[in-house]
């Protein structure tokens, strides 16, 4: 079945650290494109950023100084990735988080993503099902009834789950409101509402289709 009528990439980066600005590099990425209801490409490498991995982030995910240190440089493994994105539709779990760690390496290079529109599956999840208890990936992952395949906080494994996600919304936006396959660009303006307007908006929006 069609979710989505045009290609989504769900991104996810481990990192060592919460800013680009305060010098935090990324340590992996898994990039993972969405297409006739799907995964159906994926872009994953651990990367060498030259930097320390800081004991708390090997705890947190298993990624430790030896395989960052023996990993595909980021002016290899950045450029990569943008073409593997394109121009499509990106997405993430607290996507403003891993789109600022991806212009940051990017402006580093001296180059610049082209994707058009940015879908934060978080703040989807929060308007789109408001009575949830928590929207954690894997406390959001649990209630919805979708299951890690391997470790979280491994950039596969999460972005694996953060497009179960985003597929399980477009799911629900067909069968409540008839609205399928969903234009990426939607999920961008339901992004941007206040969670109060959603239900109202999508159904303006099921009535126009």
């Amino acid at each position: 079945m069609q979710v989505f009528d045009k290609p989504i990439v769900m991104i996810d980066f481990e990192t060592t650290g919460l800013s680009p600005d305060m010098g935090d590099r990324i340590t992996e990425v898994a990039a993972l494109r969405i297409a006739g209801g799907q995964v159906v490409e994926r872009y994953v490498s651990l990367i060498n950023c030259n930097v320390r991995i800081p004991s708390f982030i090997t705890g947190l995910t298993g990624i430790t100084q030896a395989m960052v240190d023996s990993a595909p440089p980021a002016d290899q493994v950045v450029p990569e990735l943008l073409a593997f994105i394109g121009d499509d539709t990106l997405s993430a779990h607290n996507a403003s988080f891993d789109e600022k760690f991806l212009r940051a390496e990017s402006a580093r290079l001296g180059l610049a993503p082209a994707h058009t529109g940015l879908v934060c599956s978080l703040k989807l999840s929060r308007r789109v099902f408001p009575q949830l208890a928590s929207y954690k990936l894997g406390n959001l992952s649990q209630q919805l009834g979708i299951r890690f395949k391997s470790a979280a906080h491994r950039a596969e494994s999460d972005a694996e789950v953060a497009a179960e996600v985003l597929l399980h919304i477009g799911r629900h936006l067909e069968h409540s409101y008839g609205l399928g396959p969903v234009d990426p660009a939607l999920l961008v303006s339901v992004n941007k509402l206040a969670a109060a307007k959603v239900h109202a908006f999508l159904q303006k929006q099921s009535v126009a289709a």
